[in-house]
């Protein structure tokens, strides 16, 4: 476990998945990140690489070839190197190797790095091209936050607060997590979508054509916030698996397929491309 700390933040990582499973809050002494109990939801802050979301039969095609890959891609479940790490930042590495040209037909460098910057947590995705043709992926982050902030708190006592004034319309998901073509509006009234047990009942809000590049986790009935800024990311999820203490706010680079014919990866929505001898990175912050 690796761990960085400066005056106002306590963070913890681990090389699994280059997941962040800590976020300490040093004035307030709370605790951020999902503990990640295993009989509700397993994860804490999984890194979404080399797709986002669902494939339509957990197959990627690539050139007219099927390659198996289950949602959400390997890195989560991969183990990284740790290439430095000091008092305030560390960087991680997952590079190509056999296994995943067995599933993913690209060599890359991915890399994940993370810096206190004050009261804010800078995570940062890079990827290196180490092949001689364009490399095509997505990426995108998924930190669950503890929600409420302190025991004696209600679910219901919080909200999301958007940067700017939207109209939210949620990209709706089938049952295999696929998009199905429809749209539902997502009631917001003053910036304010407001958290109840019910949201999530069918899956992910996913939302595509945001002004907002931040979100505010806020309660009614206390000052302190957790914020998620995400300027170089174009689609944004909100999701808790209903019932559960937590909010996931996934900045993402790519999303999941639509329902019907599977598309070539260089043809999927929202994908990435990065040039032979490119490298590629974008960040988002987490700020208390």
């Amino acid at each position: 476990m690796t761990i960085l700390e400066n005056q106002f933040l306590k963070v913890s990582i681990d090389t699994k998945g280059a997941q962040l499973s800590s976020l300490h809050n040093k004035a307030t002494g709370a605790e951020h990140m999902w503990q990640a109990d295993p009989t509700v939801w397993p994860w804490h802050a999984p890194n979404l690489f080399p797709i986002v979301g669902q494939l339509a039969n957990d197959e990627l095609l690539v050139d007219g070839e099927k390659y198996s890959m289950k949602r959400h891609g390997f890195a989560r479940q991969s183990e990284f190197i740790k290439l430095e790490s000091n008092d305030v930042s560390a960087s991680f590495s997952l590079p190509y190797c056999e296994k995943t040209l067995e599933v993913y037909p690209y060599k890359f460098d991915f890399q994940v790095m993370y810096t206190l910057i004050e009261n804010a947590l800078r995570v940062t995705y890079k990827l290196i091209n180490r092949d001689k043709k364009t490399v095509y992926f997505s990426v995108g982050g998924h930190p669950a936050f503890n929600v409420p902030f302190s025991a004696g708190e209600s679910y219901e006592d919080y909200y999301v607060e958007f940067e700017s004034n939207e109209k939210l319309d949620t990209h709706l998901l089938s049952a295999e997590g696929l998009f199905n073509g429809e749209t539902h509006p997502v009631a917001i009234k003053n910036k304010k979508l407001y958290l109840t047990r019910e949201l999530f009942a069918e899956d992910a809000l996913v939302l595509k054509n945001l002004k907002s590049r931040m979100v505010t986790i806020k309660s009614d009935k206390h000052e302190h916030s957790l914020s998620v800024e995400f300027p170089h990311f174009n689609y944004l999820g909100l999701w808790a698996k209903p019932g559960a203490d937590f909010l996931c706010i996934e900045p993402w680079l790519g999303c999941a397929d639509s329902a019907g014919e599977p598309k070539d990866i260089k043809h999927k929505e929202a994908i990435q491309k990065i040039a032979v001898g490119h490298v590629f990175e974008a960040s988002f912050y987490i700020s208390l």
